[in-house]
């Protein structure tokens, strides 16, 4: 199942995006089903009506943890030798979501911004040192999620804040999905519609499972609250006037303008 938090102009709202694609409908729903179970109002929205604004699906309520260097192929094209026994942790603060079609705008600190594709989970309920083999029960479902990064900051500061936290450093979206195969499938990016990067979660140092054990041990999850789990390879610069892409098999697109001020 598909949830968007979308907008016509008025107050965001909820719905199940129902139908084929191209052609599908917002089946509106009553309060946040994050939180209370959602019931249909009756309403049907189209989609890709003109007034339809999709919104980011979720706005975390205390925090997002990212795995850094989550992929041995992106752990070496950023300078290791060799894979990394565990991921980095790092966070991001709520200020830096985005939704579809917001843009991202670059830093005016930084020459040599990167977009990097990441596999978002969404956390449903209060999450404190739990197993893996029990993790699932604990995730209300996944995004899209493009980890934008100030690289030349990055390189040069041993704390990520800077590189990392700035205003519209993370789009999230087009929507949740609370059904995915979460275990292989194919994420990728794209600028100006030339691949940038292609990789599976297959390729995870840590997995899904493993990624909300491990966080959970150090930090206690609430509803709301998102991982990132990494990035393939192939993170790619940006520049303003760019449309970046990023694409999960079975989940969707999140696209997104590139603005420098």
């Amino acid at each position: 199942m598909r949830i968007a938090r979308f907008t016509t102009g008025d107050e965001p709202r909820y719905a199940i995006v129902d139908g084929e694609d191209g052609a599908e409908e917002l089946v509106v729903l009553t309060g946040d089903p994050m939180y209370v179970p959602g019931q249909p109002t009756g309403e049907r929205v189209p989609l890709h009506a003109d007034e339809v604004r999709l919104l980011a699906p979720v706005i975390p309520r205390s925090k997002v943890v990212c795995l850094g260097k989550n992929y041995e192929a992106h752990a070496r094209e950023m300078g290791q030798t060799e894979a990394p026994s565990l991921p980095t942790l790092f966070l991001k603060p709520n200020t830096a979501v985005v939704g579809p079609d917001d843009p991202i705008v670059l830093p005016h600190y930084s020459e040599d911004v990167q977009i990097e594709a990441e596999l978002a989970i969404i956390i449903g309920r209060v999450c404190k040192e739990v197993s893996p083999e029990n993790a699932e029960q604990y995730i209300y479902g996944f995004t899209c999620a493009n980890d934008v990064t100030a690289r030349d900051v990055q390189r040069e500061e041993n704390q990520w804040f800077r590189a990392k936290a700035f205003d519209s450093s993370l789009p999230l979206g087009p929507w949740i999905e609370t059904e995915l195969a979460h275990d292989d499938v194919r994420i990728g990016s794209r600028i100006n519609g030339e691949t940038a990067q292609d990789g599976t979660s297959q390729d995870m140092l840590v997995d899904v499972l493993h990624a909300v054990s491990m966080v959970s041990e150090v930090t206690t999850l609430l509803p709301g609250d998102v991982i990132l789990t990494g990035t393939p390879a192939g993170v790619s610069r940006v520049d303003h006037g760019d449309v970046v892409e990023v694409e999960i098999e079975d989940l969707g697109v999140l696209r997104n303008p590139v603005l420098r001020r």
